[in-house]
C-alpha cells in the first residue's frame, strides 16, 4: 500500500506500508493492503503504520479523514507530527501544544485589547455628539 499524510501545507509522509493503525470516533481500526475501499473521520490520536522494511512508524494526528482507495491509503489532517519512537513523540507534542497554547492565550490578549480600544473609541464618539 501508499501511505500518505497531508496537511494542509506539505505532505508530510508519503511511503509504501504493509498496514495501517487508524482511531475512528468509533474505536481503532487496521487497514490492509487487500481492505475494501474505505473512508472514516479521524479522531486525534496516534496513527501507526508499519513500514516495507517491517519498522513501526507514529505520527501523532490531529482530527481529519482516511480515505483507502486501492493500494492507496491518504490521510489528511491539520497537524500532524512523525516519529519511529513513542516518548520521542509525546515530547515532540508536548512542547508544540505548549507553544500553540501560548500563541492562541497571545492571540486572546490581542483582541481583547482591539475590543476594548474599540469600546473606548465608541464611547469617545458618543461623549462628543
Amino acid at each position: 500500500m501508499r501511505l500518505r499524510i497531508a496537511l494542509p501545507h506539505q505532505v508530510l509522509v508519503d511511503e509504501a506500508a504493509r498496514k495501517v493503525i487508524c482511531e475512528a470516533p468509533n474505536g481503532s481500526f487496521c487497514l490492509l493492503p487487500r481492505h475494501i475501499d474505505f473512508t472514516s473521520a479521524l479522531v486525534p490520536g496516534i496513527l501507526t503504520w508499519v513500514d516495507e522494511a517491517g519498522a513501526e512508524m507514529f505520527a501523532a494526528v490531529d482530527q481529519g479523514i482516511v480515505v483507502k482507495v486501492g493500494a492507496d491509503v491518504r490521510v489528511s489532517v491539520r497537524r500532524a507530527v512523525v516519529d519511529d519512537d513513542l516518548e520521542t513523540l509525546n515530547q515532540t507534542v508536548r512542547r508544540q501544544y505548549r507553544t500553540l497554547d501560548e500563541n492562541e492565550r497571545d492571540a486572546r490578549a490581542a483582541a481583547a485589547q482591539l475590543e476594548a480600544g474599540f469600546v473606548r473609541r465608541f464611547l469617545e464618539l458618543k461623549e462628543r455628539s
